[in-house]
C-alpha cells in the first residue's frame, strides 16, 4: 500500500483512474431540442428521456407517503386552530438553519401566530435537542418542532415531555436502535417508511410537513374567503440546504433545487440569500448550484462553526435588505475568520501525516487529533484529507476550552465505506468507548472521552482494513468522456452550467482530453493558470487549476481531466477549463 505520507507531501491531486462513466441505456425521446452532448450526459445519470429532466413541482413525491405525517400534522393544526406556542428547535449547519427558516416562515405563511425558534450553540448545547437546550427554552412554549435533528435526541424528547411540552421530530438522519418517545416523528429514513426518497435534507423533510399541513387545512376549508399560501415562496432556502448538505440530488431533489433556482436567478428570493450572494460576488442571474455549495452555505456554516448560527437563521428570517446586508457582512467576516483558521488546521493535519505522527503508512481509517483544534472546523478538516488521501477521515478537538476531557470528532468517509455503520460496529465491540455517535454514510459526528482517543484509534483503523479492499482505496475520477474538437465554447459552457441542477450523485460533467501545454504560470502560492492547446485543431484554451502547484513546471503533454466553464471577468464572460486533474502522456 502506498505510505500515507508520500500521498499528504504531493501538493498535486493524488494519482487517480480515469474512468469514463457508463450509460444507464440509450437516449430515447429527446428529438433535436436537447443536445447530443447532453443527452450523453445525462444518460450517464440514468436520464434517458425528457420526462427524467422536466422538473415540474407537480411531479413532487407525495407528502403522504411519509410516515408519522398524519400525527404532525393533526398536532400542527391543533397548534394554530388553538394559538399554540410553538418552538422549532433547529440546527447549526446551512441545512438546519435553512431548515427552521423554512419553518417559521412557513407555519407563520399558514396561520400560526405564535412561532419562535431556538439552535443549539454547538459548545454549550451539543447537537440537537439536548436536554441542556429544553432547560432553556420558554416556560409558555407547548409544542416543539424539530428540524434537521432530533432522531437521535432521546433524553431531549423525554426532558421536554417532562416540562408539559409536545414533541415533533422532523429529521433525515439514520435511526440508531433507540427512538425518542415523540408525539409525532417525520423521517423518511425511518425503518419501515414508505416513502420513495430517502435522500431529502432536513430542509426538505420540514417542506414536505408544511404541503401535508396546507393540504389538510384546504380540505378543512381554513383559507375559504382569503388566498391560499404560496409555499414556493421558501423554495430558495429548501435549494440552499439540500444542495449545502450534500444529500443525494435524485429527481425529487432536483424538482425542489431547480424550483428554488429559478426563484434566485429571478430575483425572488429571501433578502437574506440575496444579500449573501451579493457579499459573496456572484450574480444571481447566472446562478448555478456550485455558487449555493461553495460561497453561500460556507458563510452560513461559518456561524454555526465558530459564533451563534442565530446569526445566520435572523439573516435568513428578515425581510428588510438593508439588514440583510449587514447580516451578510458579518456572516462573510466570520466566514474569513474560519477560512483562516481551516487553512492553518489542514496544514497541522497534513504535517501530522507526513510525519508519521499520529498514522503510519498501514493505516486505513485515518484519526487525527490536536488539542488546539477548534471543534467547529473539524469536519473541514476531516473533508481536505480525506480528498488527498482517499481514506475515511475522523479529526477531533477538544469538546470546548473548559473540556479538555472530552473530545468532539467529525467523520468523512470515501465510496463504498459507510461510516455511521463503523462508529457503530466500533461502538458494538468496545461498548462505552463512544458517548455519543450519527450521521450518514459519508458523514457522521461523534464524543468520546480524551482518554479513549488511542483506542478509539485503533479499532477505527481495525474495522476500516476490515471493510476496505485495495480497489476501493484507489481514487478513481469518473469522466463523461472525451469533449468533441471545436465545443469548448461560451454557449456550451453557459448550457452545461444550466443543465443541471448539479450535486452530490448528480456530479457536474467532467470531460477528459490529451492537450500540449502552450504556457503556464503560478498563480498565488498554490494555483496554476495555463493556455493548452489542443492537437487535434490547434484550439488554445485558458485553463486554471487550484491547489496545484508544487513548484515543479506541469507536464507538456498531459491528460487532462475538467470542466468546461464560464470566466467572468470585468463583466466579460469567456470560457475556460478547470482542471481537476492532471498526468503526462
Amino acid at each position: 500500500m502506498a505510505s500515507l505520507a508520500r500521498l499528504a507531501a504531493v501538493r498535486l491531486v493524488i494519482r487517480q483512474i480515469l474512468k469514463r462513466r457508463p450509460l444507464a441505456g440509450e437516449p430515447t425521446g429527446w428529438g433535436d431540442a436537447v443536445h447530443p452532448l447532453l443527452q450523453r450526459i445525462y444518460a450517464a445519470r440514468g436520464v434517458l428521456g425528457p420526462e427524467q429532466a422536466e422538473h415540474r413541482l407537480n411531479r413532487l413525491l407525495s407528502p403522504q407517503q411519509l410516515s408519522g405525517m398524519q400525527q404532525a400534522v393533526s398536532l400542527l393544526v391543533e397548534a394554530i386552530r388553538n394559538d399554540m406556542s410553538v418552538v422549532i428547535a433547529g440546527d447549526y449547519d446551512c441545512d438546519g438553519a435553512t431548515g427552521t427558516a423554512v419553518a417559521v416562515r412557513g407555519l407563520r405563511l399558514l396561520g400560526a401566530r405564535r412561532v419562535d425558534y431556538v439552535v443549539p450553540n454547538r459548545f454549550v448545547h451539543g447537537y440537537g435537542l439536548t436536554p441542556e437546550l429544553v432547560a432553556s427554552l420558554p416556560s409558555h412554549a407547548q409544542i416543539v418542532v424539530t428540524v434537521d435533528n432530533g432522531v437521535a435526541s432521546v433524553a431531549g424528547v423525554a426532558a421536554a415531555r417532562a416540562r408539559g411540552m409536545r414533541v415533533i421530530v422532523t429529521d433525515h438522519h439514520l435511526p440508531g436502535d433507540r427512538l425518542p418517545d415523540a408525539d409525532a416523528m417525520v423521517n423518511p429514513n425511518m425503518h419501515g417508511d414508505d416513502f420513495p426518497s430517502k435522500a431529502l435534507a432536513g430542509v426538505g423533510v420540514m417542506f414536505y410537513v408544511l404541503l401535508a399541513l396546507r393540504a389538510h387545512l384546504r380540505e378543512q376549508g381554513w383559507f375559504n374567503g382569503k388566498p391560499e399560501p404560496d409555499l414556493s415562496a421558501v423554495l430558495d432556502l429548501v435549494a440552499l440546504g439540500t444542495v449545502a448538505d450534500l444529500v443525494p440530488l435524485d429527481f425529487n431533489n432536483r424538482v425542489l433545487v431547480e424550483a428554488g433556482m429559478k426563484r434566485l436567478r429571478s430575483g425572488r428570493g429571501c433578502a437574506g440569500i440575496m444579500a449573501l450572494i451579493e457579499a459573496s460576488q456572484r450574480n444571481a442571474v447566472a446562478l448555478c448550484t456550485s455558487d449555493l455549495g461553495y460561497a453561500i452555505g460556507p458563510r452560513l456554516n461559518a456561524a454555526g462553526r465558530l459564533e451563534d448560527m442565530r446569526l445566520g437563521v435572523e439573516c435568513l428570517l428578515t425581510d428588510d435588505a438593508a439588514q440583510a446586508r449587514r447580516y451578510a457582512e458579518l456572516l462573510s467576516s466570520i466566514n474569513q475568520e474560519r477560512r483562516d483558521l481551516q487553512a492553518s488546521m489542514v496544514a497541522e493535519a497534513e504535517l501530522m501525516v507526513a510525519s508519521a505522527a499520529q498514522v503510519d503508512a498501514q493505516t486505513v481509517g485515518v484519526t487525527l487529533f490536536e488539542p488546539s483544534w477548534h471543534a467547529g472546523v473539524v469536519g473541514l478538516v476531516a473533508s481536505k484529507l480525506k480528498e488527498r488521501l482517499h481514506r475515511p477521515v475522523i479529526a477531533f478537538a477538544p469538546a470546548g476550552e473548559d473540556d479538555p476531557d472530552h473530545l468532539r470528532g467529525s467523520a468523512r468517509s470515501i465510496a463504498g465505506f459507510h461510516i455511521r455503520d463503523a462508529l457503530a460496529a466500533v461502538d458494538a465491540k468496545f461498548p462505552g468507548l463512544i458517548e455519543r455517535f450519527g450521521g450518514h454514510a459519508m458523514a457522521a459526528g461523534l464524543s468520546l472521552p480524551t482518554d479513549h482517543y488511542p483506542r478509539f484509534a485503533e479499532a477505527f483503523d481495525t474495522v476500516a482494513r476490515e471493510w476496505l479492499s485495495e480497489e476501493q482505496l484507489q481514487s478513481v475520477l469518473y469522466t463523461d468522456g472525451e469533449m468533441a474538437a471545436g465545443m469548448f465554447t461560451l454557449d456550451m459552457a453557459r448550457m452545461l452550467r444550466f443543465a443541471g441542477p448539479w450535486g452530490q450523485a448528480f456530479p457536474e460533467p467532467v470531460f477528459e482530453n490529451r492537450f500540449e501545454c502552450f504556457s503556464w504560470r503560478p498563480m498565488g502560492e498554490r494555483h496554476l493558470r495555463l493556455s493548452l492547446r489542443d492537437p487535434r485543431d490547434d484550439a488554445v484554451y485558458d485553463a486554471v487549476m487550484f491547489n496545484a502547484y508544487d513548484g515543479q513546471p506541469p507536464p507538456s503533454i498531459l491528460r487532462a481531466a475538467f470542466e468546461l466553464t464560464i470566466n467572468d471577468w470585468q463583466g466579460r464572460e469567456s470560457p475556460r477549463l478547470l482542471l481537476r486533474y492532471i498526468e503526462p502522456v
